[in-house]
């Protein structure tokens, strides 16, 4: 955002919520542009004519974190729904964000594949921390649970204690952003000329290259594949 602005001479203010949330706010007319990751939730929302000139962006991965004693027997598991039937399996401890995020949607999809009812598992050995990514791997590591989430926050994670990377590299943890623009015809007063500018400018060669070039602790943390349209 700062290379935009100095480019355009615009002003960008970012209000950093999970996409639930966001998805939620411009809902309500309270944002000009979205940037999530959920891609069926952003989906509905631009049948239902909220949003608008849905595009991808970048992508990164979702991993499986978990205490390094591993007492359900999860490192290597390649599958993130035999990871999670093991966890079930053992009634072992795992931290959910619990919030409507993006991250949260995507782990209550796959505790759905992996035929596990964690809705009635709650509040035994399924917690629901109803917090942001951050708060809840701070929870999974000071009950050495387990927990799923993206890669740029665990990159950037400082209090892991005896959290370790378990499971990794399944096609189902792919991470797909998008972006999105508030439909002005349902909202008036949203800035759609700048909002759109400020899309364009991320799918364009410069922005994807600013994307690519972005580092936490030295670690690249998202790659670029804008698309015109996709999934």
């Amino acid at each position: 955002m700062p290379i935009f602005e100095k480019e355009n001479g615009s002003r960008v203010k970012a209000v950093a919520v999970g996409t639930g949330q966001a998805l939620a706010l411009a809902g309500r007319g309270e944002a000009d542009v979205v940037l999530a990751h959920a891609p069926d939730a952003e989906k509905q929302y631009v049948a239902d004519g909220t949003l608008v000139n849905r595009r991808l962006v970048m992508h990164n991965t979702f991993l499986l974190a978990g205490p390094a004693a591993d007492l359900a027997g999860v490192k290597g598991t390649a599958k993130a729904i035999d990871a999670l039937r093991k966890i079930s399996g053992a009634k072992a401890t795992f931290v959910s964000r619990g919030d409507d995020s993006g991250t949260h949607k995507l782990e209550l999809s796959l505790w759905k594949a992996a035929g596990v009812d964690v809705s009635a598992a709650s509040g035994t050995w399924y917690r629901e921390a109803g917090a942001g990514m951050g708060a809840t791997l701070n929870t999974a590591s000071g009950l050495e649970a387990y927990s799923l989430t993206d890669r740029g926050t665990w990159i950037s994670f400082k209090n892991r204690g005896n959290l370790a990377i378990l499971s990794e590299g399944d096609s189902r943890l792919f991470n797909q952003y998008g972006v999105m623009l508030v439909n002005s015809t349902k909202h008036p007063h949203v800035k759609a000329t700048d909002g759109q500018r400020f899309i364009d400018w991320l799918l364009s060669d410069k922005g994807q290259q600013a994307i690519a070039a972005f580092r936490i602790e030295g670690e690249q943390a998202f790659f670029p594949n804008a698309r015109k349209s996709g999934s």
